[in-house]
């Protein structure tokens, strides 16, 4: 009962193809296809970017105060 058939999802792709039709089908996938891509290759350029600043050598020193005096 959990669980469906092949039957039942042929039937519900059957469906999905005939409101959506092929061709608007295939441009979302497409689009979510570049969207990946796009934040695949922004991790990709954050994590270089982390890198090259941690190379430098550098080292920031803060001081933290507290912003309730009493």
């Amino acid at each position: 009962m959990g669980s469906f058939s092949i039957w039942h999802w042929l039937i519900v792709l059957v469906i999905v193809l005939l409101v959506f039709g092929t061709k608007k089908l295939k441009n979302i996938g497409s689009d979510l296809g570049g969207a990946v891509k796009g934040f695949k290759q922004g991790v990709k350029d954050d994590s270089t970017k982390l890198d090259d600043s941690s190379e430098s050598g550098r080292t920031i020193d803060v001081e933290v105060k507290d912003k309730h005096q009493s």
